[in-house]
């Protein structure tokens, strides 16, 4: 659990030498994104309360999950971009999505994704059902994330993708089932289930992308997952609610 908040989080939980692969952390992965979600809600429900508008409200909330987070889904769904969209071949993919300096596709793809998180947490016509949403979103985004590391290969053999371990089929289920039941309870039964199956088809064609761009995931895949789901997420809640 504590191994899940340092690898997704700012929190100081474990001194990086106690890092050592265990597939195990995947499944505390939405409990942790149910605790940034939770930080995001609280940060919008206040600023409601305070008579902000909605714009603004939901920029703060979505900046305060970026700041529990550290950016690092941010930082690999740009790294992402870049390599996806401007590499070769596999090794110049994965020599750019290295490189710490941003390029064009990531600067546009961090844009989109901040512009759309923002602008879909602010049409919720009801603060608390937006709150909701954004929990429930970041928990199950989150959730899916084990599901990658099982069915893709590392395409490095170094690196925070690799380091997390290969979860087993258990893992993922658990991590999959915490991040359903998360939003069961925020969102509702119907609305979960449509939600889970979004976040499964999202997860799905992710992965197809990863392993023909560069034959398997890493920490930065996980990040474009991640982002991807959460904007899915958001849009569903906010059709369905």
């Amino acid at each position: 659990m504590l191994r899940g908040f340092t690898l997704l989080t700012r929190a100081p939980c474990l001194p990086e030498t106690d890092w050592g692969p265990d597939a195990r952390v995947a499944r505390a992965f939405p409990l942790v994104g149910a605790f940034v979600g939770l930080c995001g809600a609280v940060v919008f429900a206040a600023a409601s309360a305070l008579g902000i508008p909605a714009l603004p409200a939901a920029t703060l909330a979505v900046a305060a999950t970026v700041l529990v987070s550290g950016a690092l889904h941010e930082d690999g769904l740009a790294d992402c971009a870049d390599g996806f969209g401007g590499g070769g071949d596999r090794q110049q993919k994965l020599a750019i999505m290295r490189d710490s300096r941003i390029g064009t596709y990531g600067v546009l793809a961090l844009v989109l994704s901040v512009t759309l998180r923002i602008g879909l947490l602010a049409a919720f016509p009801d603060p608390l059902a937006a709150a909701a949403a954004l929990i429930g979103a970041h928990s199950l985004a989150r959730g899916g994330l084990p599901a990658a590391m099982f069915a893709l290969p590392p395409a490095r053999s170094d690196g925070l993708g690799h380091a997390a371990g290969t979860p087993t089929s258990t893992d993922v289920l658990t991590a999959i089932g915490i991040g359903a039941l998360v939003c069961l309870l925020l969102v509702g039964p119907l609305t979960a289930i449509a939600l889970l199956f979004a976040a499964l088809a999202t997860t799905y064609g992710a992965m197809v992308v990863a392993r023909r761009q560069i034959g398997g995931y890493t920490g930065d895949v996980l990040g474009l997952i991640e982002q991807l789901l959460e904007i899915v997420l958001l849009l569903g809640a906010l059709i369905l609610l």
